[in-house]
Parts: structure tokens; C-alpha cells; sequence
């Protein structure tokens, strides 16, 4: 009987996924109302490939709560929350301080978390490990890529740092070249 009775019952967790498929079409299609119906030729605007990822979203919901009640997913293994929470809290944390410590010191203690959460024990290792990928990663990107990342005290002074670096190679101004 209560084999029965565990039969009956749906996978819980593919209806949350299918209600947040589903929060997430609407959400899309709400953002798409708001742009304007646009587009002259055959009615095709800003509206129609938001509108179609809508449609799929919502269908796909629709489909993991068929297969919900189905069973239709593989039973899965039960989770070790402690690593979980390892990686979840490393992500709060870089969104929280990415503005105020910069992209570098924010994206190390993810880097230390996400590692403590796969079971490397030595922290300060981890994080200072984290913060020197990050800053050259940060490098890469503002300096070479031309790209913007929030810049924190460790990237400020690798910017003062490559100036005093490269300012005898720079010319003078108002020498000819």
C-alpha cells in the first residue's frame, strides 16, 4: 500500500521547476508587451522572438508537470546540503560586495567558498588564490579587452601599478611621431 500511495504522489520538485518555467514565461511575455508592437514588414517586431521563448517556456512548464505526475524523471540521489549552502552563500556574498569591494576581492571569496563547498579546507590559501585569478581575469578584461569590471582598492593599484609600469614607453605629449 504505501508503495501505492508514493505512486499516486507527484515529483514535487518538477513542479516547482515547472512553476518557475512558468513565472519565467510570464515574465518575458509581460516584458514583451511592453515593447511595442513595431516591425511594418509581415508584423514581425521587438515583440515576436520574446513572445516565441514565452510560448516554449510555458510549454515546457506545462510538460515537466505532465511528467510530474507521470514519474517520468529519474529518482534522484539525496544532496549533501552543506556544500550547497557553501556555493549558494559564495554567490550572496560576491553580489553583495562586488560594488564595494571590487571585482577581485568579491569574485575570491565566491572562488574560497565554492571551494570550501568541494571540500578544499585551507580558506586563506583558497582566498588568496581566488583573488589573484580574479585580478588577472579583471585585467584581462578592463585593461586588454577594453571591457568594464567593478574595480575595488586591488585593482585600483594594479591600474596605478601598469601606468608607472608603461609610462616611459608612452610619448611625450607634443613630441612628433
Amino acid at each position: 500500500m504505501a508503495q501505492a500511495n508514493k505512486q499516486r504522489r507527484p515529483d514535487w520538485a518538477a513542479l516547482v521547476i515547472a512553476a518557475g518555467l512558468l513565472a519565467l514565461a510570464l515574465l518575458i511575455a509581460w516584458d514583451a508587451s511592453r515593447l511595442g508592437a513595431g516591425g511594418a514588414y509581415a508584423r514581425i517586431g521587438p515583440q515576436t522572438i520574446p513572445y516565441a521563448i514565452a510560448i516554449c517556456l510555458g510549454g515546457l512548464a506545462v510538460w515537466t508537470v505532465i511528467a510530474a505526475y507521470r514519474h517520468d524523471f529519474p529518482e534522484r540521489e539525496q544532496q549533501d546540503l552543506p556544500p550547497v549552502l557553501w556555493i549558494v552563500g559564495g554567490l550572496i556574498a560576491q553580489m553583495a560586495l562586488i560594488k564595494f569591494t571590487g571585482f577581485s576581492i568579491a569574485t575570491g571569496i565566491l572562488f574560497a567558498m565554492t571551494a570550501r563547498g568541494l571540500g578544499k579546507v585551507s580558506m586563506p590559501l583558497a582566498l588568496l588564490s581566488g583573488t589573484l585569478i580574479s585580478g588577472f581575469v579583471w585585467f584581462l578584461f578592463a585593461r586588454v579587452l577594453q571591457l568594464t569590471l567593478p574595480a575595488g582598492p586591488p585593482e585600483h593599484l594594479l591600474i596605478q601599478g601598469f601606468d608607472l609600469i608603461t609610462a616611459p614607453f608612452k610619448a611625450a605629449p607634443g613630441s612628433a611621431s
